[in-house]
């Protein structure tokens, strides 16, 4: 469920009691370990986590005028969602990350970035604060043009 909200005050107060509560609870630990240069704001529909023009005036590869996108919390019909792009294409970080989960024992739904979850009690934060925490914005920065980079040679051959 894609919000219209502007705000994330105005996300947050649209969302039922539980899921407003676990969302919240989940900002709070992003907010408490994210790099800084990283903004929160509204992007896509949920909470976003991203790379100011200010500090990469390119902005998302796929369109330029929005800010590079890192994380994301949202709320979908029938779950929860951290998006982390961090992991997805990273195959050193994922690794690290699906074995910090498995080590929690708690049940990891997992896409290629986005980690599910229908109550906060399924979710370890403290993993969540950590992958957060683990990118600065120039090593992230560093990693997307290498990517894309590496995308433009391979089409060039």
């Amino acid at each position: 469920m894609q919000s219209a909200a502007r705000t994330v005050k105005q996300y947050l107060k649209e969302l039922p009691t539980e899921r407003r509560s676990a969302v919240s609870a989940v900002r709070d630990v992003i907010l408490a370990n994210l790099p800084a240069g990283y903004q929160e704001v509204m992007q896509y529909g949920m909470i976003a986590y991203v790379v100011p023009h200010s500090l990469y005036p390119a902005g998302y590869h796929c369109k330029p005028s929005d800010p590079l996108p890192y994380a994301a919390l949202g709320s979908q019909k029938n779950h929860m969602t951290v998006y982390f792009c961090t992991l997805y294409g990273n195959e050193e970080t994922e690794s690290w990350f699906r074995k910090a989960y498995q080590a929690t024992g708690k049940k990891l739904d997992m896409g290629k970035g986005c980690v599910r979850f229908k109550k906060l009690e399924q979710l370890p934060v403290e993993l969540i604060g950590q992958v957060i925490a683990r990118t600065p914005v120039k090593k992230y920065i560093a990693c997307v043009e290498a990517k894309l980079n590496s995308r433009s040679a391979g089409r060039k051959k």
